[in-house]
């Protein structure tokens, strides 16, 4: 049972470490100090939501359909060989750097309509979290997967509190083009593995 959760915890881990939108908005409001707690919780809020829409049913849908199981398995593994070579590269180019410039404060409704929208219009955060781990965690017995979910909501909630609170104790490494790159590699071989594993499921 134990195995299912860290399952859940380390899949989930491994998808939503790379850096897109979502992450990228999160990470930013961290490093600002604005709104952290609201930002960090609306993130994780929408997150829970999506994974447990995908495991009670419409990942399901998925499994129950070997042809749209296979689109999605293919579709999901191409999405994450195209966003690897995109994070690649980023790498081998370098040059990039957050922008840490001063701006305008948002305000607190501002803040969670922001956080929302990274959340849910975000097409891979779909991709990850209502096909692909609603898939994973549909497979899963009727009783494990509530164990599951639970894994991969408490990697959602660990990952977005690290990124909002810890952003900045990065600000002087994320300064440093360097840094990017170093990163950006490292999610290119965590989502070409992820990708290897979808396809030779």
């Amino acid at each position: 049972m134990s195995n299912v959760y860290l399952n859940g915890f380390i899949l989930t881990l491994g998808l939503i470490m790379a850096i897109g939108a979502q992450n990228a908005h999160v990470l930013r409001q961290g490093l600002r100090g604005e709104h952290v707690l609201l930002t960090v919780s609306v993130s994780a809020l929408c997150d829970m939501l999506l994974i447990g829409v995908g495991i009670a049913g419409l990942g399901g849908l998925f499994v129950a359909n070997p042809d749209l199981m296979a689109v999605a398995r293919y579709g999901g593994a191409a999405f994450l060989l195209w966003y690897g070579g995109r994070s690649l590269v980023s790498a081998l180019r370098g040059g990039r750097v957050m922008d840490f410039a001063e701006h305008k404060r948002m305000s607190r409704g501002q803040a969670l309509l922001a956080a929302a929208g990274f959340s849910l219009l975000n097409p891979h955060a779909y991709l990850d979290t209502v096909v692909l781990l609603g898939s994973i965690g549909s497979q899963q017995a009727d009783d494990l997967r509530p164990l599951f979910a639970a894994g991969a909501i408490t990697a959602s909630i660990v990952w977005f509190v690290l990124l909002g609170y810890g952003a900045r104790l990065l600000a002087p490494l994320f300064a440093k083009p360097v840094a990017w790159r170093v990163l950006d590699a490292l999610v290119a071989l965590m989502l070409w593995g992820i990708a290897a594993s979808l396809l030779l499921a």
